[in-house]
């Protein structure tokens, strides 16, 4: 069938089964928008911002495991969707972000709103394109969807020139995808298993080290049942909160520069490191060389770009985390291994000697009970989100989390401003459910991407914000109160906006909190009315974000809470 570049744009999202797109048009990308219109395959949300279209992808994919779709426009258009992209690179997203471009016979002429989009994207995507022949577009769109959603997943870009969207060639779209050079390998090699099933079986204080990997290989069930099996405990980095599920025995909490006591000993003691889908990152290591110094290295990853970047693993494994994992539980069962009782009571211990704990308060909302409270009056019901500061580290600590994509927030790039689009995202992946979508944010963070709030009321989408409002951004007062002599440069935010009249003002529903009884009301009020709302939580202005490990310091090496109980 023969058709304009434009219809080919929206017959492929059709024929890859995308149902919501997230974007905003403009002059280059007009002709796809006027194909919008007339389609009924999907739902596009209008956002306010092409960075919170983006966004809102990327909240979208990591709550359903499918490929976001954003389309944007050229010029500024592109360049506010690039902090998105970098932010699905950093954390291995899939995405398809569609951009217009100037006409062909205008390239390279400074046009206007003419950017070099393939230029600028070529370091935050997974892999990008410029579409030069209106023939190729069908193959490109099913060459994006494959390259975002296999292998270590991530952003695809397309930037397609508006004199291609307006011309008329047949489409044909393949049924399969021939990329020579992109072969990611899936299967592990049997050898290096045997050899690290070996080392399992031979040590003393094994530790599961779980990253984002396992969540985007959905084998966090896989996960639990290997640690039961040979009674192994398990920590989580940042991106990987869930997996195990808080309630489990096994599981000693989340690891790193704000983790457990627990869960760093357990790093700092362990002999046999089994890192599952995680990359090293310098917020969980701390010092590179203190990191795991007594221990030989499993690193399962599906990246081999991944493998020995920062630690080199006595045993690499390159293979799907899911396949992997599931061999692991194969071999397990004629594996004889040491009895590890005795390493878990160990860790126990740790947990016993320094909880994750803070000095509650009656006269003022401690920021970490309220996330506490938010998972003891709707645990499972939740799905969080969060903006990134202390209260992205607290909602970490603190919230009950029970299973994988219960958590979405930015981790490699630590995007201000993500929350908000990002759990509209995730609210429409929860249409059909009896789920909440819930962003806990800042009073810096929330004002980032604030005009969301007019896309959330135009659709009904019910993302409930709490601000844990301190007049502060926090995580810097905090950095500067403990290494800068406490020189607060910039970091006072007492100069903010009423939070009840902004949200009632963009069509919302606000609640203004003083105390633990008022923070329940808001929080079952907000739930029943189902509409999109903003809880402006008044917290402690100078609470400090613990344990943390300072800069250039080892994970046992923790500056921790002093004086008090948890009540």
């Amino acid at each position: 069938m023969r058709m304009t570049g434009a219809k080919m744009v929206i017959e492929a999202l059709h024929q890859e089964g995308v149902d919501t797109v997230f974007g905003y048009p403009g002059g280059a990308i007009m002709n796809v928008y006027d194909e919008i219109y007339k389609q009924t395959h999907f739902k596009h949300i209008l956002n306010r911002h092409e960075q919170a279209s983006v966004i809102a992808a990327e909240g979208y994919a990591r709550a359903t495991g499918k490929t976001g779709v954003a389309i944007v426009t050229s010029g500024p258009g592109f360049t506010n969707a690039v902090t998105g992209l970098a932010d699905a690179y950093m954390d291995s997203i899939p995405l398809v972000v569609i951009s217009g471009q100037v006409p062909t016979t205008i390239i390279g002429t400074d046009g206007f709103q003419e950017i070099d989009a393939v230029g600028i994207s070529r370091p935050c995507t997974k892999h990008n394109y410029l579409v030069n022949r209106i023939e190729d577009l069908p193959r490109i769109i099913k060459e994006a969807f494959h390259i975002a959603s296999t292998g270590r997943p991530g952003p695809v870009h397309v930037d397609i020139p508006k004199d291609i969207t307006a011309q008329v060639a047949e489409f044909i779209y393949p049924e399969e995808v021939n990329l020579p050079t992109y072969k990611p390998t899936v299967n592990f090699n049997k050898k290096q298993l045997k050899k690290a099933m070996k080392a399992i079986a031979e040590s003393k204080k094994p530790l599961l080290y779980i990253g984002g990997g396992a969540i985007l290989s959905n084998c966090g069930y896989e996960i639990r049942q290997l640690a039961d099996k040979l009674n192994i405990p398990a920590v989580e980095t940042l991106m990987a909160r869930g997996v195990m599920g808080d309630e489990n025995p096994l599981f000693f909490g989340m690891l790193g520069m704000h983790g457990e006591y627990a869960a760093n000993m357990a790093a700092y003691e362990t002999d046999l490191l089994i890192s599952l889908g995680a990359r090293f990152d310098d917020r969980v290591t701390g010092r590179l060389d203190e990191f795991a110094s007594k221990a030989k290295i499993i690193h399962i990853d599906i990246d081999p770009t991944s493998i020995a970047k920062l630690v080199k693993p006595d045993y690499p494994i390159v293979g799907d985390l899911k396949i992997t994992v599931e061999a692991m539980l194969e071999a397990a069962n004629e594996l004889e291994t040491n009895d590890f009782s005795n390493w878990v009571e160990l860790l126990k211990d740790y947990r016993e000697q320094e909880p994750l704990r803070f000095i509650d308060s009656n006269t003022v909302i401690k920021p970490q009970w309220a996330v506490k409270r938010i998972g003891e009056l709707l645990g499972e019901q939740a799905v969080i989100s969060t903006d990134v500061g202390q209260h992205q580290m607290w909602a970490a600590q603190f919230y009950p989390f029970s299973y994988p994509r219960q958590w979405c927030t930015s981790g490699g790039l630590g995007t201000m401003g993500f929350g908000l689009p990002a759990a509209m995202g995730v609210a429409k992946a929860l249409e059909d459910t009896d789920k909440v979508s819930v962003n806990i944010t800042g009073d810096g963070s929330i004002l980032m991407n604030i005009q969301e709030l007019t896309t959330c009321v135009e659709y009904n989408i019910p993302v409930i914000n709490v601000i844990l409002n301190n007049n502060y951004l926090g995580m810097v007062r905090q950095w500067q109160t403990m290494f800068y002599d406490n020189r607060l440069s910039e970091t006072d935010l007492s100069s903010q906006p009423d939070f009840v009249k902004l949200v009632e003002a963009f069509g919302g529903i606000g609640y203004r909190v003083n105390t633990k009884e008022e923070f329940d009301a808001a929080i079952k009020d907000a739930v029943e009315k189902k509409k999109p709302a903003m809880i402006d939580v008044i917290v402690a202005r100078n609470e400090d974000v613990l344990p943390m490990v300072p800069n250039g310091h080892a994970l046992n090496e923790m500056t921790l809470l002093t004086g008090g109980d948890n009540e």
